[in-house]
């Protein structure tokens, strides 16, 4: 048997913290979009958070 330490084995990738101004550049998202971030987290947040509220607006084809 073989012991696993936790904190080495952890994926640190998931957890980025970004300046949500940065991300919001970077996904070419809009001041009211960024605005909503910034009032649901403050200046910084993880990828995951950021991900998972941006709304995402409608393709058109």
């Amino acid at each position: 048997m073989k012991h696993i330490d936790s904190i080495a084995a952890e994926p640190t990738a998931a957890t980025r913290v970004w300046n949500v101004a940065e991300f919001c550049l970077q996904h070419r998202l809009d001041g009211k979009e960024e605005a909503k971030l910034v009032a649901l987290f403050g200046q910084f947040a993880t990828t995951s958070e950021l991900v998972h509220n941006v709304t995402r607006r409608a393709r058109s084809r």
